[in-house]
C-alpha cells in the first residue's frame, strides 16, 4: 500500500463572492474533514497547508476574464510544486480544497512528469470557455477548460505547458443528464457519464471500464477530482450550486472506491463543499465517510 498523505488547499479563488461583501466558505473544507479526524481513520501522513493567496472581491465586471486569475496563477505554481514532489516520492496526495481550481494545480505538477489522465466526479463539467460562452468569470466553473487549454494563456499556460491535459485522456462522471455541455463533450470524445446512466449501468461497472482504459501505455497515470456537488442536495445541501438529480451515497461509494483503487491512481482532491451552508456539520461528515471509505484498505 502507498503512504497517504493529506494537504490542504483552502482556496476559494476560483468562485465569485456569493453575496456582495462576502467570500465562498469552501475554504473551511479541509478544516471540516480534518475535524472528521479523516487524517487519523486513514492512517495518513501530514501534507501540511498549502496557504493561498487573499481573495479579493474587487470590481471584477463580465469581460474582464477570469476572476482573481493572477492569484489563482501564483496558487496553481506553489500547489503543484507540493503535489509533485509526493507523487515523485510515492505517495497518494489526499487534496483537500477549496474549490475546484484547485485541480489545476493537480494537472500542473502531473503535467510536468509526464501525461496524466483524469477521472472527474462531478455534478458538472466545469467546461465554460469563450468558445461556449460569452464571458468568463469563475475558475471554479472553468478548471477542466482551462486544463484542456481552452482558457486564457496566464491559466492555460502556465510553463508553457498547455495542455495539461489531452481531450481523450478525461473521463467524466456524474454529470446531470439534461447538462447542456454534453453536446459539446460528445463531439470533442471526451467521455461523460450521468446520473442516470450510472444508474443504469452501475457505479462499479462502469468505474472499472474507466479504470480500464486509463491504465493504457500511453499515460503514466492518473488523478481523480471529487466536486461534493455530485451528490443530490437532499442530503448534500452544502455547494455552492446545488442542482437536482445527482448521486446518492450508495451510488458514489462505489463509484469512487474503484476509480481510486488502481495502483496508476496518483491522488484525489476534494472540493466544494461549504461549512457555512452545513451549521450541524453532518454533510461534512458523510463527505468525510465516502471519503475515508474509498481510501481506508478493505
Amino acid at each position: 500500500m502507498r503512504p497517504i498523505v493529506v494537504l490542504d488547499a483552502p482556496s476559494n479563488l476560483g468562485l465569485r463572492p456569493p453575496a456582495p461583501g462576502t467570500v465562498p466558505g469552501c475554504y473551511k473544507l479541509a478544516g471540516a474533514l480534518r475535524e472528521q479526524r479523516i487524517v487519523q481513520r486513514l492512517g495518513a501522513l501530514e501534507g501540511g497547508v498549502v496557504v493561498p493567496p487573499r481573495y479579493d472581491c474587487g470590481d471584477w465586471q463580465p469581460g474582464d476574464g477570469v476572476f482573481n486569475a493572477a492569484a489563482i496563477a501564483r496558487y496553481t505554481r506553489t500547489l503543484a510544486d507540493r503535489i509533485e514532489g509526493h507523487v515523485r516520492a510515492g505517495e497518494f496526495a489526499l487534496v483537500l480544497g477549496g474549490d475546484c481550481s484547485i485541480q489545476l494545480g493537480a494537472t500542473l505538477a502531473l503535467r510536468r512528469l509526464g501525461r496524466y489522465g483524469l477521472a472527474a466526479v462531478d455534478g458538472s463539467a466545469d467546461f465554460r470557455h469563450l468558445g461556449n460562452s460569452d464571458h468568463v468569470g469563475a475558475a471554479g466553473g472553468e478548471e477542466l477548460a482551462i486544463s484542456t487549454g481552452r482558457g486564457q494563456a496566464d491559466l492555460s499556460d502556465l510553463e508553457g505547458l498547455r495542455p495539461y491535459l489531452k481531450d481523450e485522456d478525461i473521463r467524466l462522471f456524474g454529470m446531470r443528464d439534461e447538462d447542456e455541455d454534453r453536446t459539446e463533450l460528445a463531439a470533442l470524445k471526451i467521455p461523460n457519464t450521468t446520473v442516470g446512466q450510472i444508474r443504469e449501468w452501475g457505479a462499479a461497472e462502469l468505474a472499472r471500464a474507466a479504470v480500464e482504459s486509463l491504465e493504457t501505455p500511453a499515460l503514466d497515470g492518473y488523478w481523480v477530482h471529487l466536486d461534493a456537488d455530485v451528490l443530490d442536495p437532499s442530503i448534500m445541501p452544502a455547494v455552492d450550486s446545488p442542482d437536482d438529480g445527482g448521486l446518492f451515497p450508495d451510488e458514489l461509494a462505489p463509484l469512487l472506491r474503484t476509480l481510486v483503487s488502481s495502483p496508476r491512481c496518483v491522488g484525489l482532491n476534494v472540493t466544494i463543499y461549504d461549512p457555512d451552508l452545513d451549521p450541524d456539520g453532518t454533510a461534512g461528515a458523510l463527505l468525510a465517510d465516502l471519503v475515508v471509505g474509498a481510501l481506508a484498505p478493505a
